[in-house]
């Protein structure tokens, strides 16, 4: 688990903007503080400077996470042998 940062924003479109300083992987799954899978980092936008981080939600109520840190859910890749 990594924290990317707060929620800052609820766009109309239900997604949320995350201020981050290190920005995630594309397809990433995002969860709250209680392990609960809100998204999917959906895109990057911003200068490279100070990224923010775009979450496409699967939930109903997305603004129940602003100002509220949210987590990478970080998959164990396997080895090639």
């Amino acid at each position: 688990m990594q924290r990317i940062g707060k929620a800052i924003s609820v766009t109309p479109s239900n997604s949320i903007i995350i201020k981050t300083e290190n920005p995630p992987k594309i397809g990433c799954e995002v969860a709250d503080e209680n392990l609960t899978v809100v998204g999917k980092v959906f895109d990057i936008i911003g200068p490279a400077s100070s990224p923010y981080t775009v979450i496409k939600t699967n939930i109903k109520n997305p603004a129940t996470l602003l100002n509220k840190p949210l987590y990478l859910l970080l998959t164990k890749t396997r080895s090639k042998r």
